[in-house]
């Protein structure tokens, strides 16, 4: 059967995985002689089995094989194994990359491939058990960036540290040791240090390594910066590196996610419509930008951009966040069991974590909430989880639990607006705490000039303590400035709620001049409309239609696209 396991070796390589997993049934149902070198044989076309089952995706059928492989393999005496792989070797095959699977059986290996099989079906703690049983000698780069990431998972940080620097001992361009790193708060001083260690491969000249090294470096410190909330700083070293590298699309997509998370929405839209530019087919992020035309109610774009994300991947975690965000306007339970199917997919995506505690808190779940939040941060802190998190505890009238995650944002986010603003909103609740959130949203707008954010909630302030010409003024100052649909609703509501229609209808009038998908507006002006015309906003409508059927309700996602 050699040539048919020489056959096999070469399907596996080009990839025609169906075909190899056939051929591997007829291998290792072969009968034979029961001596060492059958027994070795065995073995072998056993891992090649598990290869061609891993390829298929089938990591249970997998996991099978190489376990077998390796009772095979145990089973052959020592000396009788090194007497088989010598002459084993002298048959002539070739040791080259491309024909890796006709080597002779190697324990370390498969046991790689075990704990593979095992993290593919979320099994990590075996998984780590199987890599641990690797000496640290014989660890290729792959094997220590597995190892790195089950450490994580299991929160042992010291050991994964030690894992990712080795990688970048062995390569300094493993980026997501380099994320990784940045995240357990590595310094950049420590980083320049591995960069020095790394090998220098095929004899570059010291001037190529140098600015190698110069670029390395400024994107590790723009690493360092987001993982240390420090946004800006990482967003002026972002923009700096695309200045070396015009439309890079990874740059791009970092600068968008950044924008996205501190509420630049209009520049990381922008971004991100620059990346699918380039790159029409990205995957990557695009449920953060999903999300953003959900905000911007710009249904049209999100309805392509969901349309173009099932063409090219519907099994993504990205694509269900996106499919979530696009069904919460219209079935908010439908929009949670595809953040549900997100996380389904990948149980470490964050962005499925925050979409679905979202939609928790939209179905008055807080309690459900809160562990969805809890989830994204044990994975990655940023702004959107603790302000996550701080409406979760407020809507379950925890009010010193949303006074205690708040207070932790603001002394992670060193000099951020945004975390002040959420301290500010856990003291606005009471009326007692008033003073103290009037002067947390004023120092939030003297560190931010234009954080829109804070100055809507100033003259929310504002109008529940009945200053109703403060807030009028407020937000006047800033249409000035600032030519935005969420200040003009805010205006007409102030109006509205005064008794100035008129002055109401023209600000809901501008902002759908700016937005016209902009939902506020629309249900404001129908309810000022309503007003306008003596009637109660307020009092429940006989719908005619009630008892008619959605005609689209049972529609598949593609159809309905």
């Amino acid at each position: 059967m050699e040539a048919a396991r020489e056959s096999m070796a070469a399907l596996l390589d080009a990839g025609l995985f169906a075909s190899a997993q056939t051929l591997g049934c007829f291998l290792v149902s072969s009968a034979g002689a029961s001596n060492d070198a059958s027994m070795s044989m065995k073995a072998e076309s056993l891992v090649l089995h598990g290869d061609a089952l891993y390829g298929e995706k089938e990591f249970r059928r997998a996991l099978n094989a190489y376990k077998q492989a390796m009772q095979y393999s145990r089973s052959i005496p020592r000396q009788a194994t090194s007497n088989i792989r010598s002459s084993v070797s002298a048959t002539g095959r070739s040791p080259s990359p491309n024909s890796s699977n006709l080597l002779p059986f190697n324990e370390n290996e498969v046991k790689f491939k075990i704990a593979l099989c095992h993290s593919a079906l979320c099994e990590h703690r075996e998984a780590l058990q199987e890599m641990e049983g690797i000496p640290s000698k014989v660890r290729t780069l792959k094997m220590n960036l597995m190892l790195g990431k089950l450490y994580r998972i299991s929160r042992n940080s010291r050991s994964a540290v030690l894992c990712y620097k080795e990688c970048l001992r062995q390569c300094p361009y493993v980026f997501e040791a380099i994320t990784a790193l940045a995240e357990m708060g590595l310094s950049a001083k420590e980083f320049s240090l591995l960069f020095s260690q790394a090998p220098n491969r095929g004899g570059k000249l010291p001037t190529d390594s140098l600015d190698a090294q110069r670029w390395w470096n400024r994107y590790v410190e723009a690493q360092c910066c987001i993982a240390s909330h420090d946004y800006k700083g990482g967003l002026d070293i972002y923009l700096e590196l695309m200045q070396r590298f015009p439309n890079n699309v990874h740059i791009l997509l970092e600068i968008a996610k950044v924008e996205a998370i501190i509420g630049k929405n209009d520049e990381a839209i922008m971004n991100f419509e620059k990346a699918r530019l380039i790159d029409p087919n990205i995957m990557t992020y695009m449920d953060e930008y999903a999300i953003l035309l959900k905000t911007k109610s710009d249904y049209i774009k999100l309805n392509k951009l969901v349309h173009d994300m099932l063409h090219i991947d519907p099994a993504r975690p990205e694509t269900c966040v996106a499919l979530a965000a696009m069904w919460e306007r219209k079935d908010e339970r439908k929009a949670l069991t595809y953040a549900e199917k997100s996380l389904r997919v990948d149980d470490r995506h964050i962005t499925g974590y925050i979409m679905k505690g979202n939609l928790h808190l939209s179905l008055n779940r807080p309690d459900m909430a809160v562990t969805d939040f809890r989830g994204a941060q044990e994975l990655r802190a940023d702004l959107r989880s603790y302000q996550g998190l701080v409406r979760a505890y407020l809507a379950l009238a925890k009010c010193k639990d949303a006074l205690f995650t708040a207070r932790e944002a603001m002394k992670v986010m060193h000099q951020s607006a945004k975390a002040l603003k959420l301290v500010g909103d856990v003291h606005a609740i009471s009326s007692s705490g008033r003073e103290k959130a009037r002067k947390f949203y004023e120092s939030a707008i003297r560190l931010e000039p234009g954080f829109l954010g804070a100055a809507l909630a100033l003259v929310d302030l504002h109008v529940a303590e009945g200053r109703n010409r403060e807030a009028v003024m407020l937000l006047e100052r800033y249409l000035r400035q600032w030519a935005d649909d969420s200040l003009h609703i805010k205006l007409a509501q102030v109006f509205a709620a005064t008794n100035m229609l008129s002055d109401a209808l023209s600000h809901y009038q501008s902002a759908l001049r700016i937005n016209p998908q902009n939902e506020a507006a629309k249900k404001g002006l129908e309810r000022l409309e309503k007003q306008m015309k003596g009637v109660d906003p307020d009092a429940p409508e006989e719908d005619e239609d009630n008892e008619a059927d959605d005609i689209d309700a049972d529609q598949d996602d593609a159809e309905l696209l």
